[in-house]
């Protein structure tokens, strides 16, 4: 029996035991509900982990067979809700994320449940522990509900296609792409399938979708969250952070995964720089007196038209809301600086993950893999990549190493800085997309406009993206506002401020 039917299982179980009747759940409206709203509920007893749980899975399965977001549903998910709800019944207390469904994209380690990274290589791979962050959510009880599809191997920035699910459709229009690869978690959160989700970003993996999908995407400094077991792209570049609806959610998740792993080597920079809540930092007047930033060079002659009204519409929203606009900021060698940081490491880096936490003998190298196959076309063609080619994409003699050592990564990283500090910038803002979604069947043709690629995956920088208004065909657009590297709590006063001001965020409507 596979686990969403193990699942729909328990749910009629315990609808015939009389632990959770149909209208107990259909009395609970689950459209953008917040971790907030969710505690007050529980503290007044308006309703119960294990009804809101229910209530979930029972949206999931009545919604996603279109939308195709969801790679397995959690069968422990009931069981585990209601240990919370006995919990807070002996103890009076709710945690952090006391009975918060989360949604875990399908390449982050989580016990007894499958970890394939929507690959055939791994699509039975069942980790016997929870990555570092994962514990930490866990701990602070968030109840993993399901995983979520992506883009096989995490591989592809323009759509979300594995062999173990499929494609994902963007629920906002249904013949677009969330974009990738963390496709699954944005469409799913977006779809009210539960509250918070977890995406990856190599280069654009969870600002992409969010902006795709009208939710927040936090891409943090790197160093400041583990990513111990989680299946690398290009470790060098790699981030894991949250994905949600609203930023005060997105600051709570990011808040419990934060700190020191001395698996992760790099979260070594983050001692010292971590303050004691970043929830402090949800203030509703964080962009008065500051200064903002254009990088308006990023913005090139095939952006669309609709793109660029939304975003100086978003400039003019942010100077009523106390912000001095510092336009047409122009960052010395900039174009240069940009040139050559990417490195082919995938192999490197998976060999690695599979030799930590598969243990397989007959899956060991990155041919092993290429051997099994993949259904998805483009995830073969960029594994037949990474077999030929490793080391920087140009100029190999330069050496891979990581944003605090790399050389070319410094420089860049310095030169944004460097001209943030004598203009005295609080951040730097740019279109998350130039361009509109791709149709399903276009993906590779109208992929077009990703600034996530260009700065943050390199200088190390952390980068959110907030909602700035919909386009054409009901299809979600974003701003982006990058910081200075352990700034978190700046990017975190001027994202909120700006979703508080302006309130873009509509939930998709489901069929």
């Amino acid at each position: 029996m596979n686990f969403i039917i193990k699942s729909a299982y328990l749910i009629f179980a315990l609808g015939i035991l009389g632990c959770n009747t149909s209208k107990e759940v259909k009395d609970i409206n689950l459209s953008e509900l917040t971790i907030s709203d969710i505690h007050s509920a529980y503290k007044d007893g308006r309703f119960t982990c294990e009804k809101l749980v229910s209530a979930y899975i029972k949206q999931i399965e009545k919604f996603d067979d279109s939308i195709n977001s969801i790679s397995i549903i959690n069968p422990e998910a009931l069981s585990i809700a209601k240990k919370l709800d006995d919990d807070y019944k002996n103890t009076g207390v709710l945690k952090p994320l006391h009975g918060i469904p989360l949604i875990v994209k399908d390449n982050i380690n989580t016990k007894g449940l499958p970890t394939t990274g929507g690959s055939l290589a791994l699509k039975d791979f069942i980790p016997k522990e929870d990555a570092f962050i994962i514990e930490k959510l866990v701990n602070a009880g968030a109840i993993i509900i399901a995983k979520s599809n992506m883009a096989e191997w995490a591989f592809s920035a323009k759509h979300t296609e594995s062999s173990t699910k499929g494609t994902t459709r963007n629920p906002y229009n249904l013949a677009y792409v969330p974009a990738g690869s963390s496709g699954g978690t944005a469409a799913s959160v977006a779809s009210n399938f539960g509250i918070i989700g977890l995406g990856t970003d190599t280069g654009n993996s969870i600002r992409g979708p969010s902006s795709r999908t009208a939710l927040v995407g936090f891409r943090t400094t790197l160093g400041l969250i583990s990513r111990e077991g989680i299946i690398p792209l290009i470790l060098r570049n790699d981030v894991v952070g949250p994905m949600c609806r609203t930023v005060e959610d997105a600051t709570k998740v990011m808040e419990v995964m934060v700190g020191f792993d001395a698996n992760d080597e790099i979260t070594k920079y983050s001692e010292g720089k971590i303050p004691n809540n970043y929830t402090q930092f949800l203030q509703k007047d964080g962009l008065k007196d500051t200064r903002i930033g254009v990088l308006r060079e990023l913005i090139d002659a095939d952006s669309d038209k609709e793109i660029i009204v939304l975003f100086d519409k978003a400039i003019e929203d942010i100077k009523v809301l106390g912000a001095q606009i510092i336009d047409s900021v122009e960052i010395l060698d900039f174009s240069t600086l940009k040139q050559n940081q990417w490195c082919a490491e995938f192999r490197k880096d998976v060999e690695s993950y599979l030799a930590t936490y598969v243990k397989r003998n007959s899956l060991k190298t990155l041919e092993d893999i290429i051997a099994i196959g993949s259904k998805s076309e483009y995830a073969t063609g960029r594994l037949q990549y990474f077999a030929t080619h490793d080391g920087r994409f140009e100029n190999k003699d330069i050496e891979c190493l990581d944003a605090y050592t790399d050389v070319k990564r410094i420089a860049f990283r310095e030169a944004i800085e460097k001209r943030m500090d004598e203009l005295q910038l609080d951040a730097i803002i740019y279109p998350t997309w130039n361009n509109k979604p791709a149709k399903i069947n276009l993906f590779n043709e109208e992929y077009k406009g990703d600034n996530s690629q260009i700065i943050a995956p390199h200088t190390g920088q952390p980068a959110f993206t907030v909602p700035m208004g919909f386009t054409s065909g009901n299809l979600p657009a974003g701003i982006q506002f990058l910081g200075r590297l352990f700034d978190e709590p700046t990017l975190i006063k001027l994202a909120y401020a700006y979703e508080q001001g302006t309130k873009h965020r509509i939930p998709p409507v489901l069929n």
